[in-house]
């Protein structure tokens, strides 16, 4: 069987011939007659670059090359959640969802308008606001929590958490099974209380934080919500938009 180990083809010479994604990416848009404004990636100038969204509250769409084969991953973030991304070969194609989320085009039109996008319930939902994303988020915890047969007691943590109001207008997350509530529907935000569930003799147990330390311990689900929500801060309402300041 005949196998070629010589050298394999470079897959981006557009790249190559115009000194690196940003100029590319321009070069594209000049193809395409379109204006764009494109800046440095995280990944350096090479490897990264963003095009600028117009658009109130979106981030420049990101646009990262995979080194080994020819791919371009694009990424559109807003008040602090990821709502869309793709793949595609086609430079022309990142520059056209460039435009589009840019512009403040609407997932689903952009995912219609370029196929190779895609998006998520979680990230649908951010279109409908904070209440949505939050009941969107409960409903995805409780069926992974029901799901968890083999740990009753997350379920029950869980269940009890959803019970309690003040608890239920929060976004919840869940981390190594500690359940934390945020304040925020973006990233980052740190919670405003953790409880981790009971595990063997070990009991419930009430934290400022996913992996923070123990505040207090409770015999059941109930009695460790009851003590979160004696924590939390004076005036706390409904999860907001967007991430902690």
């Amino acid at each position: 069987m005949h196998s070629d180990s010589g050298p394999q083809p470079d897959p981006y010479p557009d790249l190559d011939a115009t000194g690196g994604l940003l100029s590319a990416l321009e070069l594209a848009a000049a193809d395409l007659g379109v204006e764009i404004a494109v800046v440095p990636g995280d990944w350096g100038p090479a490897m990264s670059a963003g095009i600028v969204a117009s658009h109130p509250g979106r981030k420049p769409l990101s646009v990262r090359v995979r080194p080994s084969r020819r791919w371009f991953d694009v990424a559109g973030w807003s008040e602090g959640v990821e709502l869309v991304t793709g793949v595609t070969p086609d430079l022309h194609d990142v520059v056209r969802a460039g435009v589009a989320w840019g512009a403040g085009r609407r997932l689903a039109e952009l995912t219609s308008q370029l196929p190779f996008l895609q998006f998520g319930e979680l990230a649908a939902a951010h279109e409908r606001g904070p209440a949505a994303v939050v009941d969107v988020q409960w409903r995805l915890m409780r069926e992974q929590a029901a799901t968890a047969t083999e740990f009753r007691e997350f379920g029950l943590l869980v269940e009890a958490a959803h019970a309690e109001p003040r608890l239920r207008q929060l976004y919840p997350f869940s981390s190594h099974w500690t359940l934390g509530f945020a304040g925020h529907t973006g990233t980052p935000c740190p919670p405003v209380v953790a409880i981790s569930p009971a595990y063997g003799d070990r009991p419930y147990r009430v934290r400022e934080y996913p992996q923070g330390d123990c505040l207090a311990e409770a015999a059941t689900a109930p009695e460790a919500v009851a003590l979160a929500v004696a924590r939390l801060p004076a005036g706390l309402g409904a999860a907001v938009a967007g991430a902690a300041e």
